[in-house]
């Protein structure tokens, strides 16, 4: 792929502002349409991407552009807590992860080969504004790009309203490790086990298994506040020692994984102007609900591109988000912010009284008004309800005790 020069004049059809999952994602979709292949794209990244620096998981149940990248592939995943606890087959879904470096080194081939399509240029990205019939990018060292349309996935700039909207993490620690013996069902995802204490937080146990050896261990919470990191790692030891039977000296760590992501329903907007359109977590892509986004992205991504490749323009709605599941977000988040510990009750209920189909459903924002309503039906109305309350009274809810 081409490097623009400094003092390029150039103007181009595309700018992708970003080379994260969102920007890069659009850009394979872009590369993958015929019908677009005479569009100039310009990408713009703040620094290689050289370091596996996260891990994205999601399921699906039709074939998507990268699944051929997935370390691991799943036909069934695992849901514990007290009083239930149950191995559940996927049935046409599978549970895919894909490392960071794999996906960037994939697509970077993938416009490398398209060399009159694509070019790219590294720096920070100060701006990005519309101009008289189109849009410029304005680089910290002065630089600037000119095309019609922009596709902006900078990390969101927001300033919090915590009167009206609810903020919240989702934060881990993870340890990839490698075991002595056998220890591992490698056809199984630990998804969530909350056997764990809660403390008034959702807490769980999350496990990628690569093989009988060698997994992922994670332990995960839905919170306001991130933990010292000696307090996640304690947390893994008991599960190691107390529910897989390692003693010390028997696995090794081989390798980390730390993170925190966002979950908020805080207003994202999906569009920063006629020709600027937001990706990936500035346009809300990472479902408040559960943080998972790489569908999310993938969507919109396709969503975009045949809008393009049919009218030459982005669709009005750059998402197809629903409302109603915007609602059923906010609603759980503000059930985590006044009473977290019920969160175990309710994925309880949820998995215990539903197909795994119809929850994979409903987490993607694909089921109907029907199953919508059996999914409502089937968890305790009590908790809703208190937060339906708080939504229409315009407050996010609070602990009892705490200010507001």
């Amino acid at each position: 792929m081409p490097k623009a020069t400094p003092d390029a004049a150039d103007t181009y059809d595309y700018l992708l502002v970003g080379g994260g999952a969102a920007g890069l994602s659009l850009a394979y979709h872009l590369a993958q349409e015929p019908r677009l292949a005479g569009q100039r794209v310009l990408l713009i990244e703040p620094e290689p991407k050289t370091q596996n620096d996260r891990t994205w998981s999601y399921w699906a149940d039709a074939p998507g552009p990268f699944d051929h990248l997935a370390r691991g592939r799943w036909d069934a995943i695992a849901f514990r807590a007290p009083g239930f606890e149950r191995v559940l087959s996927l049935g046409s879904y599978r549970y895919y992860s894909i490392r960071g470096l794999d996906f960037y080194r994939f697509v970077h081939a993938a416009l490398a080969a398209r060399p009159r399509q694509f070019t790219q240029v590294q720096g920070e990205v100060s701006g990005v504004l519309e101009v008289p019939g189109g849009v410029e990018a304005r680089l910290a060292d002065g630089r600037r790009y000119r095309a019609r349309y922009a596709f902006d996935s900078r990390p969101p700039a927001i300033a919090p309203r915590p009167d009206r909207h609810r903020y919240l993490l989702q934060h881990f620690v993870g340890w990839e490790i490698e075991t002595d013996r056998d220890v591992f069902d490698p056809t199984v995802v630990e998804f969530m086990d909350f056997r764990g204490p809660q403390h008034y937080e959702a807490r769980f146990m999350y496990v990628l298994p690569f093989g009988p050896r060698r997994a992922l261990v994670e332990y995960t919470l839905f919170s306001a506040q991130r933990l010292p990191k000696a307090e996640y790692e304690a947390y893994i030891l008991d599960y190691l020692r107390g529910t897989l039977g390692l003693a010390d000296g028997h696995y090794r760590v081989v390798e980390e994984e730390i993170g925190a992501i966002p979950m908020s329903d805080h207003p994202l907007p999906a569009r920063a102007g006629a020709r600027i359109i937001n990706l990936g977590t500035r346009a809300g892509r990472a479902k408040p609900s559960t943080g998972y986004a790489f569908q999310r992205i993938q969507a919109q991504s396709a969503r975009l591109v045949a809008a393009l490749a049919t009218t030459g323009h982005p669709p009005a709605d750059a998402t197809g988000d629903r409302w109603q599941f915007r609602l059923f977000d906010t609603l759980l988040l503000d059930i985590m912010q006044r009473r977290g510990e019920r969160t175990r009750d309710i994925f309880r209920q949820l998995f215990e009284r539903n197909p795994v189909a119809r929850i994979l459903q409903f987490l993607n924002e694909q089921t109907s008004w029907a199953d919508n309503l059996r999914i409502m039906n089937s968890v305790s109305a009590g908790p809703f309800l208190r937060s339906i309350w708080q939504v229409l009274r315009g407050q996010p809810g609070r602990r009892k005790g705490s200010q507001g």
